[in-house]
């Protein structure tokens, strides 16, 4: 593990509301944000995934990104030789009234500023895909901000991977919580999202939900882009 990520892991434990990651997705440069000012933020809709589930369900859920997010993605991506990675939706649940949607995406640069300094953190070698949650109120679809994600997915009796997610904002994908994926290959794997309270002052109707920490799990099936 390296010196940053080592530091990575202590911020996030210690300090995980101070820190946010601005997604290269949203704040490209000042070209790229002038000639994607113009584009419409269409709404796509992935296919959803089949498998066993427990707390999520694989209903097909809006795509967060919209056309205008998957064409910084792909400029983003052709600029670092990362493969481009279709949208796929990991697994959705809803916990007293929190939709929690996962969703598989290409892996973009993205900057972590920890309120004094700018850090970039490209996508690590051999990475799979783009890990992006994102949490709304299942009625409004208002997104629901100041929580924590910890993400965990197995395949069998390994753990490929066992993080935090950054909590993050995009232009076109708004506040959510990502981190970037190196999974061994294709096959079947375990993803489990612990999800902690928001850690905010609450409006009355928010004061008898989100009050501990609530697990969700989902079986995928992950194929790498050719």
């Amino acid at each position: 593990m390296t010196t940053f990520n080592r530091q990575r892991r202590a911020l996030l434990r210690t300090a995980p509301l101070a820190l946010v990651a601005a997604s290269v997705v949203g704040c490209a440069s000042e070209s790229s944000n002038k000639a994607a000012s113009g584009s419409a933020a269409a709404a796509a809709s992935p296919t959803a995934m089949s498998g066993n589930m427990s707390g999520m369900s694989m209903a097909a859920t809006p795509d967060a990104s919209g056309s205008a997010a998957a064409s910084e993605e792909a400029a983003a991506a052709g600029a670092t030789g990362t493969t481009p990675v279709p949208t796929q939706v990991l697994g959705t649940a809803v916990w007293q009234g929190m939709k929690i949607t996962a969703q598989a995406m290409t892996p973009v640069p993205f900057d972590i500023y920890n309120g004094t300094s700018m850090q970039l953190d490209p996508p690590p070698k051999n990475v799979s895909f783009h890990l992006m949650v994102t949490l709304n109120d299942a009625e409004t679809n208002v997104v629901i901000p100041y929580a924590s994600v910890w993400a965990t997915i197995k395949q069998g009796s390994k753990t490929p991977f066992d993080e935090s997610l950054w909590p993050m904002i995009s232009r076109y994908m708004g506040p959510h919580y990502g981190n970037d994926v190196v999974l061994p290959g294709s096959g079947s794997y375990e993803l489990s999202l612990l999800i902690s309270p928001p850690v905010s002052a609450r409006h009355v109707e928010y004061q008898d939900v989100w009050l501990k920490p609530h697990t969700v799990t989902s079986a995928f099936r992950w194929n790498p882009p050719s």
